[in-house]
């Protein structure tokens, strides 16, 4: 079925700044693959990249910090966020390789991925790296996002609380675990998400997220312990059963809009960048979202749902730009 329309949302002035990894998303080729050889055709991937990408193709000025090796990669890296419209002067040079993902899809356009990671770029982030472009003053942004491996993995995630920690002054602060088993211990993010909760101002997660975090619990339950670490939005997309947003224990269920699905990769990004994008556009950036209400919510969600069918309805992580919607 086609998309539905997405609600109009008002052009944000509000910069966000992204933090985290790019991931070369390799996806086996069946029909260019000959006896005894695999082809592959590769996209720029990484969920924050993803979200970078997004945000500046909907209209919101954002910069991207990530460590981008001088590799065949890390050029694809570079025209894909730079043709895009994201600012990546905060960048820092990485002399280790980037980082690959081959990725099988199911039935249903779902991607499992293998990952060759140990030693790439993405993980190296040091306090000094990172501090070279100050988070605050009159001229920082409104958001800071961050998430998935680049904040779960070692040495390089403790360097990025570290940034968070000084940005929430006057950013607010929103996180994506993105939940990866395969590269990280699920026992690694439960341990680490009570501080991420006291430093994010919004999480969102994935159904997908919650059970490999929490086996068997009910989102909802979900949703509590993560108000009572202290973050006052937590957003669960449920694919085709839509979402559920809690604020502070407040729930909004918002449908899912239909779609002729090729592949979902690159969904969920795109999905946060649709919502950082619609609070932003609403003046609901900047600090603590204390001004933020349940229809607020509701609205951004319905603007997000629309950017990420768009998103599934091509190929890879290629979500739209503002005209398209």
């Amino acid at each position: 079925m086609p998309v539905q329309e997405v609600p109009e949302v008002p052009h944000s002035p509000v910069r966000v700044t992204v933090i985290g990894e790019c991931v070369a998303d390799a996806f086996t080729d069946a029909a260019r693959s000959g006896p005894g050889e695999l082809a592959l055709r590769v996209h720029p991937g990484g969920g924050p990249a993803n979200t970078a990408v997004a945000l500046a193709r909907l209209g919101t000025p954002v910069a991207f910090r990530g460590r981008l090796a001088d590799d065949v990669f890390g050029r694809l890296f570079r025209a894909q966020l730079a043709g895009s419209g994201v600012d990546l002067s905060g960048c820092a040079a990485a002399a280790e390789p980037s980082t690959l993902a081959v990725a099988e899809l199911d039935v249903e356009g779902r991607a499992s991925f293998s990952f060759h990671a140990e030693g790439t770029a993405d993980w190296q982030w040091t306090e000094a790296e990172l501090g070279s472009v100050p988070p605050g003053g009159a001229d920082g942004p409104a958001c800071v996002h961050t998430g998935s491996l680049a904040l779960a993995r070692d040495p390089g995630g403790p360097a990025i609380e570290a940034y968070l920690a000084a940005a929430r002054a006057t950013a607010t602060v929103s996180i994506d675990p993105n939940v990866r088993p395969l590269l990280v211990d699920p026992a690694v993010y439960r341990e680490r998400l009570p501080r991420w909760c006291a430093l994010a101002d919004i999480l969102r997660l994935s159904s997908d997220d919650v059970g490999h975090l929490f086996p068997g619990a009910a989102v909802e339950a979900v949703c509590d312990r993560f108000h009572a670490d202290g973050v006052p939005l937590v957003v669960v997309t449920l694919g085709a059963d839509g979402v559920l947003a809690s604020l502070r224990g407040e729930r909004i269920a918002v449908p899912a809009r239909p779609v002729e699905v090729v592949d979902t990769v690159g969904a969920g990004d795109a999905f946060t960048a649709g919502l950082l994008h619609s609070l932003g556009g609403r003046g609901l950036l900047g600090g603590r979202p204390d001004a933020l209400t349940p229809d607020a919510v509701a609205g951004a969600c319905r603007f997000a749902t629309g950017v990420a069918a768009l998103t599934c309805a091509v190929a890879g992580p290629n979500p739209p730009w503002a005209e398209q919607l």
